[in-house]
Formats: C-alpha cells, sequence, structure tokens
C-alpha cells in the first residue's frame, strides 16, 4: 500500500505540475519538499553548466558553495540527469520519496533549460533580425555617400552604433602601411604594423586585448576591408556596453561587422574611384587653363628681320610646363630681343609664372637696356611675386642688327649654341644664377659678334634631356650634329629637322617638360 507521505508527496507534485511550468521557483518548492522528507536542515541544487556545477536553488540557513568545478561524491550528494542535490545532512539515506523528487528535479531542470534555450535562441532570432534591418539601413546609407571623408565617418559611426561599442576606429591603407583615418571614444594608435603580430591578428579578425589598435579597451573586436582579397584597411571596435559595464562581443556581433566591412569595401571602392575621377577632371581643367595661358603668351608669328634668317617653337609637354620664348622689338627696330626661359613646376603655377616674366621683362625692357641690371631687377621681382620653391633661368639676348654684334645674360639656363659659318662651335655658358633663387643675386653680360652664316641655336633643357624608352637622353652633341647637317638648309627647315630627330629619338616614350626651340641665322 502507499503509505501517507507517499500519497501527500504525490498530491503535491500533481499540483505543482497543473499549477506552473518549470522555474526557479519550482526548483525551490522540489528542493524544500526533497528537504522536508528527508529531514534536512538544508539542501542546494546544483545544474550543470560550461564552467562545472552552478547553485541554482537552496533551502534552509545552511551555506553552499555558488560554484563548483566537479560534482563531489557521498552520501550527501544526490545526483540525477543533469545536476545533483547536496543534502547538509549526510546521515539521510536514500528513499522511494527521494527518488521521486529526484526525478522531479530532473525533469523540471531539463525542462527549465529547454525553455531558457528556446528563449535565447528566440532572443538571438529577434536580435539577429534587428540588426539585419540596420544592416540594411546601413547599406542604404553608404552606397548613396561619394564623399570620402563623409563616408569613413558614417562606416566608423555605424560600426559603434550597430555593435553597442563605446570605441572604434577605422584604419585606410597609404602606401603599404596601416594609418588611422578616424577614432571614436578614445585615442587610437597613429599607425599599425601588418607584419606584426597583433597586426597579423588583426587582420585575421582575432585582435587580442593588449591589441595596440585601441589602447586600454578590455575587449576588441576587429575586422578587415578588403576588396578581392586585398587588405585596403582595418575597422576595429572595443568595449560592449552591458548590464555589468562593458562585455566581450559574441560570434554574431563578428558576422554583423564582417558584413558592414564587406558594405564598406565596396562604397569606400566607389567613392575612392569617384574622387580619382573628379581629380582627373581637375587636373585635366587645369592642364587646359594652363595651356590657354601658354598659348596667349608665346609667340603668335616670327618677326621678319632684313639681313637675319628666324625660327622659332615651342612643343609643350603632357603636363604643363613653364617654357617660354620671346622676340622683343628693342631701340625702334634697332636691336631684336631673343629670350628663352624654362620656370621650375607645371600646370597652372608655372604657367602664372611664366606670365609674370612676360609682363615684366616686356614692361622693363622698354625702359632698361638688357644689363645686368635689368636681371637684378627681375631677380627681386620674382622672388616678391612667386612661392619659395620657384625659380625661372633665362637667356637674355639683345641683337645689334646692324652690327651683328649680340650682347647676353644667361641666368642658369642651358648654354645657347653658336655654329660659326668655319664649322666651330661655340657655348654660350652662364652668367649668374636663376631668377628668384636668391636676392641680391648678380649678373654678367657677356658679347659675341655674329658674322654672315652664324647660326645661334637657344633652347630649353627639354630638348637635350628627351629621353628614349631606354631613358637615353638626347644630348647637347646630338643637337650640335644637326645644327652643323643643317647649317646651309633653310631655317625653318632645319628647325623642322631638329624636332623630327627629337621625336624619333623619344620613339613614343612620354616625355616630362616642354621643348623649346630658337634659331637665328645671319644672312
Amino acid at each position: 500500500m502507499t503509505s501517507p507521505a507517499a500519497s501527500d508527496l504525490a498530491a503535491e507534485l500533481a499540483e505543482l505540475a497543473r499549477s506552473e511550468a518549470p522555474s526557479r521557483r519550482t526548483l525551490e518548492r522540489l528542493l524544500s519538499l526533497l528537504d522536508r522528507t528527508s529531514g534536512q536542515r538544508g539542501a542546494a541544487l546544483y545544474v550543470k553548466g560550461e564552467r562545472g556545477y552552478r547553485r541554482e536553488a537552496q533551502v534552509g540557513v545552511v551555506g553552499f558553495e555558488d560554484q563548483l568545478g566537479e560534482a563531489p561524491a557521498g552520501a550527501a550528494v544526490l545526483p540525477f540527469a543533469g545536476g545533483f542535490v547536496r543534502l547538509a545532512d549526510a546521515s539521510a539515506g536514500a528513499s522511494p520519496e527521494t527518488g521521486a523528487l529526484l526525478l522531479a528535479l530532473a525533469a523540471a531542470v531539463r525542462e527549465q533549460s529547454l525553455r531558457g534555450l528556446v528563449k535565447r535562441q528566440d532572443f538571438e532570432v529577434k536580435s539577429r533580425g534587428v540588426q539585419l534591418e540596420a544592416l540594411y539601413d546601413v547599406g542604404l546609407a553608404i552606397a548613396g555617400t561619394l564623399d570620402f571623408e563623409e563616408l569613413c565617418e558614417e562606416v566608423l559611426m555605424r560600426a559603434v552604433s550597430l555593435l553597442d561599442a563605446r570605441r572604434g576606429a577605422l584604419y585606410l591603407k597609404s602606401n603599404g602601411r596601416m594609418r588611422l583615418d578616424r577614432a571614436f571614444g578614445g585615442d587610437a594608435d597613429e599607425e599599425i604594423d601588418l607584419a606584426s603580430e597583433e597586426g597579423l591578428e588583426l587582420v585575421a579578425g582575432n585582435p587580442r586585448p593588449s591589441c595596440c589598435a585601441l589602447p586600454g579597451a578590455e575587449y576588441l573586436l576587429g575586422v578587415p576591408i578588403g576588396v578581392d582579397g586585398v587588405v585596403k584597411g582595418l575597422l576595429v571596435v572595443g568595449d560592449k556596453e552591458s548590464r555589468k559595464g562593458v562585455g566581450p562581443f559574441a560570434e554574431a556581433d563578428r558576422r554583423t561587422l564582417e558584413l558592414l566591412a564587406n558594405q564598406a569595401a565596396i562604397a569606400l571602392e566607389n567613392a575612392e574611384l569617384h574622387r580619382q575621377a573628379l581629380e582627373k577632371e581637375r587636373l585635366e581643367h587645369e592642364i587646359e587653363l594652363a595651356s590657354d595661358i601658354q598659348r596667349r603668351i608665346l609667340p603668335k608669328e616670327v618677326p621678319i628681320v632684313p639681313g637675319y634668317e628666324l625660327a622659332g617653337w615651342n612643343r609643350p609637354a603632357r603636363h604643363i610646363g613653364g617654357d617660354y620664348f620671346d622676340f622683343l622689338d628693342l631701340e625702334g627696330g634697332t636691336r631684336l630681343g631673343l629670350v628663352v626661359g624654362d620656370v621650375s613646376g607645371k600646370g597652372v603655377p608655372a604657367a602664372l609664372l611664366v606670365s609674370t616674366l612676360h609682363s615684366s621683362l616686356r614692361l622693363l625692357a622698354e625702359r632698361i637696356a638688357i644689363c645686368p641690371e635689368l636681371f637684378a631687377r627681375l631677380n627681386e621681382h620674382i622672388l616678391d611675386s612667386s612661392a619659395p620653391n620657384k625659380f625661372i633661368t633665362l637667356f637674355v639676348a639683345e641683337l645689334d642688327l646692324e652690327q651683328g654684334r649680340l650682347s647676353y645674360v644667361n641666368a642658369g639656363h642651358n648654354p645657347g649654341l653658336v655654329l660659326r659659318a668655319g664649322g666651330g662651335l661655340e657655348q654660350l655658358g652662364s652668367g649668374g644664377l636663376p631668377l628668384g633663387l636668391l636676392p641680391g643675386a648678380s649678373y654678367r653680360i657677356q658679347e659675341i659678334a655674329l658674322g654672315p652664316g652664324d647660326l645661334l641655336c637657344l633652347y630649353s633643357d627639354g630638348i637635350t634631356e628627351a629621353a628614349a624608352p631606354d631613358d637615353e637622353e638626347f644630348g647637347v652633341e646630338r643637337l650640335a650634329d644637326l645644327l652643323a647637317e643643317g647649317r646651309e638648309a633653310p631655317i625653318d627647315d632645319l628647325l623642322s629637322r631638329i624636332g623630327e630627330a627629337v621625336s624619333l629619338f623619344a620613339a613614343g616614350a612620354p616625355q616630362g617638360d616642354d621643348q623649346t626651340l630658337l634659331l637665328l641665322r645671319r644672312g
């Protein structure tokens, strides 16, 4: 027959089963029944977890440990599937009632565990849904942004917000080095060495808390930003917000950050291409503007001078430089000024400096003869009106048309060449520093006489430094040979021959400098 105690126990178990789903309160009531049935002074319920056994419920006033690494043995321990009950009094023996209670406890623990698992999974699914929805919004936001700086800010702030992180940093690769672009929530290292252990861990998406990216952060999560397997940057977040302050990032957070990094990689690539397109458009506009300035300054035609043959041209490089040549009508046509110059640099700044030189030289030459004083004034003017790293090499000659006497000043320019009618070659060397290089520079005027048949050649370094595909330069010797070969040819034909020879020598190789050539021969 069933004892009254057993009947009462069965009734209480049946009432528990009807009244509530398993919970901590259920476990405590079952444990209390076990304690009362076995005549104990107290008992504790331990359930197996990831790190051993944790205390889930307790009755009585006896102290029990919160956590146990292993299940103890002995009469005071009543094991069941998923855990055990630890009794205060080891003298209590097993009984049908305690067996029934242990089975009920096992079932309750199992069901509570399953309910907890389902609840956690439901929470994770809902959280994942929220994150995916947020990622969709992020994708829309960054996909429509082509401003590179704005996009970088958006990516970092979205990463911090999406993962509830207190800190974050975005690194971008530049010239082979991973440099900090921006940070949030605290300091970040300016650069990460990708070859270091910490750098490799970041690229692998598995940084240590001691990683240098966010000094002082307790928890880190980092993923690479890559396009076609090439790492372009790193996205790092630190210290996830939790009820206890900060906590670690979960695997789901890693997947979320990886998805964000993938979206960011595509958006950043598009923004960079857009930025490059705008820069190319700006450069093309600058080149066109510089070309226009240069075209307006250069002589539209070569003057006709009785008793002399004149020819000249300028061939601009792809990137407009600062070559310049001009003819000056001096002293009512009795004297002729010849000018060849080369401004340092390229583009609009060089073209503007050429324009300054052109205006200043024409203005001063009307009042001052070609002499050292003219160059001293030009030097001071260029120093006052240009950047510190800008200068001009300049060759200016004044030819007495009747006497054939040539007075010249060479301010750091390529030596002029004079091919005598008899075949001799002379070089017109430098008589001072380039203009705009040093204040107070002095210049020396020099003179030669041009006889009938003598040929003067002024040129820029774009001629002699024209490079073949193997980087060999055209050189002064080749230029002198061409002058000698064509000394009796019409001056325009000789000019064309030299231009063609330079082009053939370069064989299509891109040239980095303008080419300017001016020829004069006395009849």
